[in-house]
This record gives C-alpha cells, structure tokens and sequence, in this order.
C-alpha cells in the first residue's frame, strides 16, 4: 500500500521515536508499503529550522527520510489546485497539511497522522497514527 506521511510522522519514523504507535511501527515495517514525504513536508521543516524552532536542519531530515526508505511527492501544480476544492475549516486551517490533504486526495493514497482533524477532509483520507 502506497502511505503519505504527515511530517510528524515521517520525523518519528525516521528518528525511531518512542511516539510511534505500533500499528504506525507495523505499518512503516512492512515491505509491502511504500512511504511518501510530501515536498512540503521538507518545506515546513525548513521554515520550523530557521525560525529556530526545530534543531534539525532539512537537509538531515532528507537524509534521514532517505535511509528510512521513505520517498520523497513533489507538490505539483494539480495539487497546488487541487487545495481550492477543499472545505474550510476555522479550527484548522494549517497551509502545510492542506497541501498534503490535496495530494493525498489527488494521489488517492491515505495520509497516515496523528492529527485527527485531518479526518474531516474525507472519510477515507486519514489513517490514524
């Protein structure tokens, strides 16, 4: 099963971190998943790291993704446009998992987080972590 990770979770997979579920642990183990990292993923990333809010400086988060067989989904201009058909939400209106939401949709691939307001963006989008 192809899998779009939120960028919290490609972070904890790619660290081994003790907040991973063991169905994300499950998940991420399997041979027969592919992981993704969305392009904006490494673009929030990147804004976190300079404004001093996140240590880890994109190119070893890329890296990191790397060894961790995670491949990285260029946002492309469908997805980009993809974003406009998506209800709004004033509780959540966060850019960087908006695009995701697109590409997932427009992918027609589930998004595996542990944020669960993504939920609402379609019943069969999230698979939660």
């Amino acid at each position: 099963m192809k899998l779009l990770l939120d960028t919290h979770i490609a972070l904890w997979i790619a660290e081994g971190s003790d907040s991973l579920s063991s169905k994300v642990i499950e998940i991420a183990a399997n041979p027969d998943n592919s992981l993704y990292i969305s392009g904006a993923a490494i673009w929030e990333i990147s804004i976190k790291h300079s404004k001093g809010n996140l240590k880890l400086h994109p190119r070893d988060a890329r890296s990191a993704f790397h060894l961790a067989g995670i491949v990285e989904l260029p946002v492309s201009g469908n997805h980009a446009e993809a974003v406009a058909s998506l209800p709004y939400y004033a509780d959540h209106s966060d850019p960087f998992d908006r695009i995701m939401v697109a590409q997932a949709l427009h992918e027609a691939v589930p998004l595996l987080t542990a944020d669960a307001k993504l939920w609402r963006y379609h019943a069969t989008l999230v698979i939660p972590a």
